[in-house]
């Protein structure tokens, strides 16, 4: 089933989207060479409870961390390690869940750690460009595909693969609720769109082929060819004439 929420509950949902906004933009100015991602979940955390939210990837599922940090062919759900250390040239992935007052945000973002190369630089600008490509498809009475359609043909343009296997996905009171969100699909197919529908959608893209492995931790999602991937999400509320972002711009 897909929850309709009420305008109260968007508005409950865009404020804890404001934390993780900030949330991002505090961690971005922490990266440089050298410090753990271990020290990077840790301030997410505090960053997060400070502002009196709650980070909702603690514990969900039994997942260790405060939030996903994923590097380089890591695509998603990365666990923070003391003994893992940011490289000049990496990309970092920071993609967070804040629950505030009952209502959950889900935001990603992709980041260079010092100067990259141009293949990393074409991957990030891309996957975001995607990212706001497919959500120009959103508003009531749409079809779901047409989102995804839009996502892979922008990422295929580009020299891009999809990975089939992880999407979007609904998102609200629970972490993970329906709709799934493939990033790729038929333009006319899926379920339609109603205004009031809170979705999370994210662009996860690779410079390699779509396939993918999961590590022996059971939780980091990896390109199975050793390329790189970035990743770029919004939690946006589908409205009559188009669509609000909940987790600031």
């Amino acid at each position: 089933m897909i929850n309709i929420y009420t305008n109260e509950e968007i508005n409950k949902v865009k404020e804890a989207g404001k934390i993780n906004k900030l949330a991002h933009e505090y961690l971005a100015s922490l990266i440089k060479p050298g410090i753990s991602t271990k020290y990077l979940d840790d301030e997410a955390g505090k960053f997060i409870e400070s502002h009196g939210g709650i980070p909702a990837s603690k514990g969900y599922e039994g997942y260790p961390c405060n939030i996903c940090i994923s590097i380089n062919d890591e695509i998603v759900h990365g666990i923070a390690k003391e003994d893992v250390f940011l490289k000049e040239g990496d990309i970092i992935t920071f993609d967070i869940m804040t629950k505030l007052d009952g209502y959950i945000a889900d935001s990603a973002t992709t980041w260079p750690v010092g100067k990259v190369n141009k293949e990393k630089e074409h991957l990030m600008y891309h996957t975001k460009k995607a990212l706001y490509t497919g959500l120009k498809e959103v508003k009531a009475g749409v079809p779901l595909g047409n989102i995804s359609a839009r996502i892979q043909q922008y990422a295929e343009k580009h020299g891009l693969s999809v990975p089939h296997e992880i999407g979007g996905h609904g998102v609200g009171k629970d972490v993970h609720e329906d709709p799934f969100i493939p990033n790729y699909g038929k333009y006319g197919e899926g379920v339609i769109l109603k205004s009031g529908m809170i979705l999370a959608i994210e662009p996860m893209l690779v410079v390699g082929d779509r396939h993918v492995d999961v590590l022996d931790d059971d939780w980091t999602i990896v390109t199975h060819d050793g390329s790189n991937s970035a990743h770029f999400e919004h939690t946006i509320a589908v409205r009559d004439d188009g669509y609000e972002i909940l987790t600031g711009e």
